[in-house]
């Protein structure tokens, strides 16, 4: 369709965008983060088995995460191995590379543990994450999670529970 000047008009919801006028939402991740943003995750057995905090399936979790940069493009951090939950930090490009990462992860220690004669449900599906929004926020978090065991009751001091440790250091101004 043609105006009197015979110029093309458009249907409203058809036109083409302006590429001056910003968008309604600024777009979070490129235009905060440098490149990889740092998330802090729960992941959580299902009906709360206790399977986690052993030194097989730490020694399993260490593995994976240290052969991770280079297959998912996931730097694991800090982590913290309860009996039936895990709180880890990771720094990946986005949600979606976390997301996998998180289900590679569960289908490796399911391998193990069906070997091991466990019968599934070994996970409860999906995860809880949250994406830090500071280097304060990395250390506050931190200092939360290290106290788990000893608010479980499981330590005196969170220095004296094994299941915890660092795979990389992650640096917020560096990632």
């Amino acid at each position: 369709m043609k105006d009197k000047n015979g110029s093309p008009t458009h249907r409203v919801g058809l036109q083409q965008p302006n590429p001056n006028k910003r968008p309604h939402r600024l777009r979070r991740l490129p235009e905060v983060f440098a490149s990889r943003p740092i998330f802090f995750l729960t992941v959580c057995t299902a009906n709360r088995r206790p399977l986690l905090a052993t030194p097989e399936i730490q020694q399993l979790f260490i593995q994976f995460s240290e052969a991770s940069p280079e297959k998912a493009d996931v730097w694991v951090g800090r982590y913290v191995l309860m009996p039936d939950h895990l709180h880890c930090f990771v720094a990946c490009p986005d949600s979606v590379a976390e997301s996998r990462w998180v289900g590679s992860l569960k289908k490796f220690t399911a391998k193990h543990w069906r070997a091991a004669g466990l019968v599934a449900p070994f996970w409860q599906e999906g995860f809880f994450d949250h994406l830090l929004r500071g280097h304060e926020s990395y250390a506050e978090k931190w200092a939360y999670v290290l106290q788990n065991p000893v608010r479980a009751g499981l330590v005196k001091n969170a220095g004296d529970w094994p299941y915890a440790g660092e795979i990389t250091e992650l640096h917020w101004d560096k990632m």
